[in-house]
């Protein structure tokens, strides 16, 4: 009988760590189909359903802040070291998931601008990056769920190739822009969205080592290759 009271706040401590790993899971689903859906309207130069995206950033956000206050509530009840891992991550994956539900707002918002021109050939390379995007986010979440470190290394591993694809797409734009000056305008349009979809693979990086993080503390992550090579294009 003495052991009950504890025995009740350990199982409540436990509910509501697995309540702040469902919403953060949550919010990293509903900023995946933010992305899909940002994707979409590129293709289908859709004004309306793009200020639908920008209006469900703030449901990300508000997420975001409800974790926030979650993780203060169990960071109150004196968690042991394995749980100040748990919370730390948790509020550094909610962070990430907040920037990349911004991201594709963006990617929405400049759509609107790129409809004004006629459509560009470059945007299947934008599609193409955005793809991997999306399943580097929906992977390193279920690498969280799962604790599994193997699977967000692959994913860590993995930005290597969004990165490659972006700086290809990078110098294909500059290339066309140089080729036909009437194509500055929406070629810079798109060459803003391939780098926000970059930085969206960056925070599914961050995410990853976050996972890493949470599970072996602090042994040190093997380095990463980078190959966003957009910032030493040669002449």
């Amino acid at each position: 009988m003495h052991n009950q009271p504890h025995d009740h706040i350990v199982k409540s401590y436990d509910e509501e760590q697995r309540r702040l790993l469902d919403e953060t899971l949550r919010m990293g689903e509903m900023a995946a189909s933010q992305l899909e859906a940002a994707l979409d309207v590129v293709q289908r130069r859709d004004d309306n359903a793009a200020a639908r995206i920008i209006e469900n950033d703030e449901a990300i956000d508000t997420l975001e802040q409800e974790i926030s206050h979650d993780v203060m509530k169990l960071a109150l009840r004196g968690p042991m070291a394995r749980d100040l891992r748990e919370i730390l991550a948790a509020i550094r994956i909610a962070s990430d998931i907040e920037r990349i539900g911004d991201y594709a707002a963006n990617v929405a918002k400049r759509s609107t601008a790129l409809n004004l021109a006629p459509p560009l050939p470059q945007i299947s390379g934008l599609q193409s990056i955005g793809k991997l995007a999306v399943q580097q986010l929906r992977d390193v979440l279920v690498a969280y769920r799962d604790n599994d470190v193997d699977a967000a290394r692959a994913v860590r591993d993995r930005d290597a190739d969004l990165d490659a694809a972006y700086t290809a797409l990078f110098r294909e734009l500059l290339t066309y822009m140089m080729e036909d000056a009437r194509s500055i305008t929406p070629c810079t349009h798109l060459l803003f969205m391939a780098k926000n979809i970059e930085r969206i693979g960056d925070h599914a990086t961050n995410i990853a080592e976050n996972v890493w993080f949470l599970v072996r503390g602090n042994d040190e992550l093997p380095p990463r290759e980078k190959r966003d090579e957009s910032n030493t294009v040669a002449p």
